[in-house]
């Protein structure tokens, strides 16, 4: 994919669903008694790999027109075993959430993922199961494929070691199926897609700061799911819209969970013009956001905001190269283990072109300011990586190529489609 210089965005888009949202509604949709109708599911090759999981083991789930998905709810013990290894693909978020449901099935069953999948730290999620009775095994005790057979659950209290929603979620999803209640404490507050979906289908969570408790219920009922605008989407039209020229755009119906705004906070402090307004709630917050092109100054980026954007730093990475000043990233080792090192891909492809980046042990500094040049730039088999190099190159001089662009469709398959709409013009 070829991406010019840009002279301009302007319009108003609509981003792809909540990719936590959209995997969640399915999980607990199919865990469910009743029929669960999600508006809004992001159709991206992750969720679709969460669906397939569940449709091996035996839950009917019908994909519609405009992102509308059925799920007919089979109940906590419903599920079957699958006549296959469940395969998660790129979905770290699958992988790990499902371990905590499997593990409370009255049946064997093996997981795995592709290439990506298999090099992820998974100890982290073996580690409290077990000590929850959980018989699962994996390469090493630390990767997939991994092993879950029958046990009985028991719950626990389990301090995390990093603050990570998926590790989180998933000790909480094997809580349902616990004789007791189960506590996760977080090091720092972490997206709460889980816990408030689970509430919503009746199940009793408590939260006290960064205490949450989960009390197995005899069931979950279905209710229907209005999926967000995924904000980690709309982070790479916010940054476009922030450091491209003579810009102004729009993004309708953004969800702005408070455990996931730390993109809009961090630009804000960047000195960047964004307008939120038509504040609603459907279960999840949301509103529209208007951002226009402004001088950005570097900021440091650390603490417990991190969890609050993980996903978002390497576009966060494009805007401090394009501000004025210093901005250090620290705290973010977490970025290493996602579907490719993040820093290290960062550091090398904002260099290549031409931007001052230092590599540290968990994050980066960015001295901003300096002219950068169109480059070819790889993408290292990762999503987030290729939005983010292509939002870059709108702001670069001359002509960019994006290599392996294919890889957008993992969480947003229209990406450059909805770049096209707002005068991007990929080539």
């Amino acid at each position: 994919m070829k991406i010019h210089s840009s002279t301009g965005l302007h319009g108003c888009v609509t981003v792809p669903g909540d990719k936590s949202v959209s995997h969640r509604s399915v999980m607990l949709g199919a865990l469910a008694d009743g029929v669960t109708h999600v508006t809004g599911f992001l159709m991206g090759e992750d969720c679709l790999s969460t669906i397939d999981c569940f449709r091996k083991m035996g839950v009917a789930i019908e994909v519609g027109v405009d992102h509308d998905v059925t799920v007919h709810g089979v109940g906590l013990h419903g599920l079957r075993e699958p006549s296959e290894r469940l395969y998660t693909g790129n979905s770290g978020t699958t992988t790990r959430l499902i371990s905590g449901i499997l593990a409370g099935q009255a049946f064997p069953v093996s997981l795995t993922g592709d290439a990506s999948i298999e090099k992820r730290p998974m100890g982290r999620v073996i580690t409290p199961l077990r000590q929850m009775g959980a018989d699962i095994t994996g390469v090493d005790d630390k990767f997939c494929p991994l092993s879950i057979r029958p046990s009985r659950l028991h719950g626990i209290e389990y301090t995390l070691p990093v603050a990570s929603a998926q590790l989180k979620s998933a000790i909480l999803l094997a809580g349902l199926y616990a004789d007791g209640p189960t506590t996760v404490i977080e090091p720092a507050p972490s997206r709460d897609h889980t816990e408030r979906m689970l509430r919503q289908l009746g199940c009793r969570v408590e939260a006290e700061g960064c205490r949450i408790t989960v009390y197995p219920p005899e069931k979950l009922t279905a209710s229907d799911v209005a999926v967000p605008a995924d904000i980690s989407s709309a982070a790479f039209f916010l940054v476009a819209g922030a450091i491209v020229p003579n810009s102004e755009v729009t993004i309708r119906s953004v969800g702005v969970n408070p455990t996931r705004d730390g993109v809009i906070e961090v630009l804000q402090n960047m000195g960047a013009d964004i307008t939120l307004f038509n504040r609603r709630d459907d279960g999840e917050p949301v509103c529209d956001v208007t951002v226009r092109s402004s001088r950005l100054h570097g900021v440091e980026i650390g603490g417990a905001l991190i969890p609050r954007l993980i996903d978002e730093l390497p576009v966060l990475a494009v805007a401090a190269a394009f501000a004025e000043g210093e901005t250090i990233i620290r705290d973010a080792a977490e970025l290493k283990v996602k579907e490719s090192n993040r820093i290290l891909a960062m550091v090398t492809e904002l260099t290549r072109a031409g931007a001052d980046v230092t590599e540290t042990a968990d994050g980066m500094i960015i001295r901003g300011g300096k002219p950068l040049r169109g480059a070819s730039f790889e993408t290292y088999n990762d999503h987030r990586i290729a939005m983010s190099m292509a939002v870059c190159a709108l702001a670069c001089a001359g002509e960019s190529e994006i290599q392996n662009d294919a890889v957008v469709a993992i969480s947003y398959p229209d990406f450059f489609d909805t770049l096209r709409q707002l005068g991007g013009e990929p080539v």
